[in-house]
């Protein structure tokens, strides 16, 4: 039997998550397919990078990762997805929102039914 290859030393476990269940999450990268997914090929693109989807299910991996269950509405994937792999939409430092000025009143928008209200 091969060894497991665990590519962070850290324990995710001894934290809390960084995402919470309904939180609005954005792909930091693109998915594929490696074989987990059932009725899709092995390699077939399941997320985009920049897709927006909603943590629906919290769960752990070998003892030392979470493994978030996502929501991806616009492909229609469920998919599970390590914390490094997502960027909050909805937690956002306040620093990060300075930065984005004017910008960061769209991003409550973003992924939402909500429309954009357009400043008069």
């Amino acid at each position: 039997m091969a060894d497991i290859n665990r590519d962070d030393v850290e324990i995710e476990l001894a934290y809390p998550p960084r995402f919470s269940y309904g939180e609005r999450v954005i792909a930091r990268s693109v998915v594929r397919n490696d074989g987990t997914y059932n009725g899709r090929d092995i390699g077939d693109v399941l997320v985009h990078k920049g897709e927006i989807g909603y943590v629906i299910n919290i769960n752990t991996f070998l003892q030392q990762y979470y493994i978030y269950a996502v929501d991806f509405v616009e492909s229609g994937h469920r998919v599970g997805m390590r914390a490094k792999e997502l960027c909050t939409l909805d937690n956002l430092p306040d620093e990060v929102l300075a930065q984005l000025g004017d910008k960061a009143a769209a991003l409550r928008t973003l992924g939402s039914a909500k429309p954009l209200e357009e400043s008069t």
